[in-house]
């Protein structure tokens, strides 16, 4: 089914790839799918809820019980809206800590598992450009375009920060950039999912470039090659 015409865009933290991906899917007339959105939501359920994200049999019972829903923004915002059991939770999602809250909830095989499901089935429609860290090559492994959004940690650190200061948030950039670091290395050396470039994705290093032009060059690619579904 060629993908059922999935666009995947995996990259590490402050890449800009919910930036990128939620104008590319705006350009496509897709769906945007962000995963870590979805991360992030357990993550903050686990800390609300006081769960530990090893114990198996706690966060099994939290899963069970968790609904997530993804909305498109709100008018005139950016981030996709994120509803928690029915509770609007997206602004408490998008803060350092829960960044690396999420990177230890996305380690465990039951998180991954039950989202990935959740992911797929979203993707069973087809249209959907999802962004993440293993979308390329677990989530959606037959996806018929798939990317993968680089830049230096200092670059990603600057993005990062800007984009805190916007909301009116305090920021330390020497500590933000450590976390960003720290949130790499989770991620890359964690055994489940570990994030990679897929072997048939198209590699972008974003350090030089705005976004408006990583979305050109990733329209052009899809419309180079086109689905053949």
């Amino acid at each position: 089914m060629c993908g059922h015409r999935i666009v995947t865009i995996d990259g590490p933290s402050g890449g800009g790839k919910s930036t990128v991906s939620r104008a590319l899917a705006a350009r496509l007339g897709f769906t945007y799918l962000d995963t870590g959105a979805m991360y992030r939501a357990v993550a903050y359920k686990c800390r609300r809820e006081g769960v530990d994200p090893q114990d198996e049999v706690r966060l099994g019972a939290l899963l069970g019980t968790t609904r997530i829903d993804l909305l498109p923004p709100a008018e005139g915002g950016d981030d996709v809206r994120v509803l928690l059991d029915g509770e609007e939770v997206g602004d408490l999602l998008r803060t350092p800590e829960m960044g690396l809250l999420a990177s230890r909830v996305s380690a465990q095989p039951l998180v991954r598992r039950h989202l990935t499901r959740l992911q797929q089935q979203i993707g069973e429609a087809g249209a959907v450009v999802a962004e993440g860290r293993d979308t390329g090559t677990v989530v959606f492994p037959r996806a018929a375009w798939k990317f993968y959004l680089d830049a230096s940690a200092e670059v990603r650190a600057r993005r990062r920060a800007a984009q805190l200061r916007g909301k009116g948030e305090q920021v330390d950039e020497e500590r933000l950039l450590a976390e960003i670091v720290q949130r790499d290395r989770d991620d890359r050396e964690r055994a489940i999912a570990p994030l990679t470039v897929a072997a048939d994705a198209v590699r972008i290093d974003s350090t030089h470039l705005p976004a408006e032009a990583v979305v050109d060059l990733m329209y052009a690619r899809i419309r180079a090659l086109p689905c053949a579904c």
